[in-house]
């Protein structure tokens, strides 16, 4: 039976494991949450840059087809019938006038279009509106002289609409009254609807007018006064379902129809009056950061389980080196055998060395493999985007187009950085003064950002880069849109023909540099008006038929002193053809 002091000498080498276990799984524990946190931290990052750009591709979109109807009110506010009519002139006929709106309400696909004196009384209507309109910001703001814009929910239909006031002028200046241009919501917000990310726009009052989640709409936040000229009593206006969240690092809870987990982020759009938000799916990040952190804790404790191990067969060894070092003091005659055994000892010291130094290996592959981690977050994240994509895709039956996005995540390390700068180039609004640019860059720039849709249309498309650089005076960004306006117009052009094909030529002309793009299309039936305001000859109301495009590009080539014509080429087809000014050669006195 041992003694006191024997029970003591055993129970402290117990304490003493208690105590560093106690103290390994708490730093275990800590690395585990700085991990977590880390990995958290850079994916939120990453999650935030991307609703970031998500939201901005939404606003965008829908900023410029508001824009364009806005464009439609002022370039009918010049019309010589609505002039005449608003000044009372001799001759001004009210119901030829309210057929010119019946025309141009059907070109580009608004609700209606109306005449009004400064009092708000109405002269002419598309939808033979009479009367006089009540008191709104934006006909003041066109009794002032400036294109006002107003929201607001139609009293007999109930729908939601938009709206544009473009004050009409004299000859002499004074304001006589504006066109008024009300457009459904629905014509901004369908195209938008099916993104994977949820995507809202809130007015002043703090409601949901616009989102591409329906349940969303009239929904309001904190704070919120609805406007009662913009929602009448009986609007089913209900309390927003986001809820802040116990996680932190600003996450929220959506509701039954958005991301259990989501990153809100928001984006100020004065040019319409609106706030945008988005809402993006936090769950992966917090998966992936939860899966870091778990798989660097087991591997700290596999770890520290061979050092574990180790340690005790260290101590086992010194224990028996002690018992032998006291049987030799007391055993003297057993010298010789005990050397053997000593000899035997110093073998398996060895031997534990050279594991220990496999083991000092092994921490190092572990503490290597958070950093392994982090390097293959940010490209983990990208495929996951291309396959949420592809998943919608395949959701919605379109197969080839999903095959053709899995495709894409293998070119992902090589032309992400290229298509995120060429998407943003052409997304921003460029005011400089024409510069020198290199033509042929913007042509291969435009057929980059439309390289899905001509392969989807199965477009072959001819281009021979000149040999000689092309370089004209311009704007990058204004050229390639330009540019893309032209080709999407070839691509509509070829629509049901068996024969698809767009030649794409650059060669100089003297002093100009002349690009041209034909195609293999039934050919323009009236080339002295395809660039008139409103001509088109595309689906009525359509979206892409307002017949503005081709007038805003001739306006575009004209602003950098270069000329844009059109019409049919000998062997078929239709035949675009852009001349610009060659840039000077540095230094040489501005000369070609």
């Amino acid at each position: 039976m041992p003694s006191a002091p024997d029970n003591a000498r055993t129970s402290e080498p117990i304490v003493q494991r208690l105590l560093v276990l106690v103290l390994a799984l708490g730093a275990i524990l800590w690395v585990a949450v700085v991990v977590w946190q880390s990995a958290l931290h850079t994916g939120l990052a990453q999650l935030a840059e991307r609703g970031r750009a998500d939201l901005r591709l939404a606003s965008d979109r829908m900023v410029s087809s508001m824009l364009s109807f806005r464009e439609a009110a002022v370039m009918t506010a010049d019309h010589p019938f609505v002039v005449a009519l608003a000044q009372g002139s001799d001759g001004a006929d009210p119901p030829a006038v309210s057929e010119v709106l019946r025309r141009i309400s059907d070109l580009t696909g608004v609700q209606e279009l109306t005449l009004v004196d400064r009092a708000g009384r109405v002269l002419a209507s598309s939808t033979e509106r009479l009367g006089v309109l009540d008191p709104a910001p934006d006909l003041d703001r066109a009794a002032r002289g400036a294109t006002g814009s107003f929201h607001l929910i139609d009293r007999q239909t109930g729908e939601r609409m938009f709206r544009y006031a473009a004050p009409v002028f004299a000859s002499d200046g004074p304001v006589l009254g504006a066109i008024v241009l009300s457009f459904d919501a629905e014509k901004v917000e369908a195209p938008g609807r099916g993104d994977p990310v949820p995507v809202w726009f809130v007015d002043d009052d703090l409601v949901v007018f616009v989102a591409n989640r329906s349940e969303m709409v009239f929904e309001t936040t904190t704070g919120a006064t609805p406007d009662s000229r913009i929602y009448p009593a009986g609007t089913d206006l209900h309390p927003g379902r986001i809820r802040p969240s116990n996680l932190g690092s600003g996450l929220v809870r959506g509701g039954a129809y958005l991301p259990e987990i989501g990153l809100p982020v928001t984006l100020p759009l004065p040019v319409i009056d609106m706030t945008g938000h988005a809402l993006v799916d936090a769950g992966p990040v917090l998966r992936i950061a939860r899966a870091q952190a778990v798989s660097v804790a087991l591997a700290l404790i596999g770890f520290g389980a061979v050092i574990l191990a180790l340690w005790e067969r260290r101590r086992t060894l010194a224990d028996q080196l002690a018992a032998e070092a006291r049987a030799n003091a007391e055993l003297e005659h057993r010298v010789a055998e005990r050397t053997t055994e000593l000899r035997e000892t110093n073998e398996q010291l060895r031997r534990t060395q050279a594991e220990l130094v496999q083991a000092g290996k092994m921490s190092a592959l572990g503490q290597m493999s958070a950093g392994i981690s982090h390097e293959l977050n940010q490209p983990l994240m990208a495929i996951r985007s291309f396959a949420d994509n592809a998943e919608l895709l395949l959701e919605r039956g379109r197969t080839e187009e999903a095959g053709q996005t899995l495709g894409r995540i293998s070119e992902m390390a090589r032309r992400m950085g290229r298509i995120i700068k060429n998407l943003r180039a052409f997304a921003r609004a460029e005011t400089e003064p024409a510069s020198r640019v290199g033509l042929a860059s913007v042509v291969e720039q435009a057929l980059e950002l439309l390289e899905a849709r001509i392969a989807q249309e199965h477009v072959m498309i001819d281009w021979q880069r000149p040999e000689a650089p092309a370089i004209v005076m311009g704007g990058e960004v204004r050229l390639a849109q330009v540019v893309v306006n032209l080709l999407s117009n070839a691509i509509d052009a070829m629509e049901g023909q068996e024969r698809k094909r767009i030649t794409i030529r650059i060669h100089p002309e003297g002093a100009r540099t002349v690009l041209t793009l034909q195609d293999t299309g039934p050919g323009i039936a009236e080339p002295d008006r395809i660039f008139d305001p409103f001509y088109s000859t595309k689906e009525v109301g359509s979206a892409e038929g307002m017949g503005l495009g081709l007038s805003i590009s001739y306006g575009l080539v004209q602003g950098f002193g270069g000329t844009l014509s059109g019409g049919n080429a000998p062997e078929g087809g239709a035949i675009f053809t852009v001349a610009l000014r060659a840039a000077p050669q540095p230094g040489n006195g501005g000369k070609v």
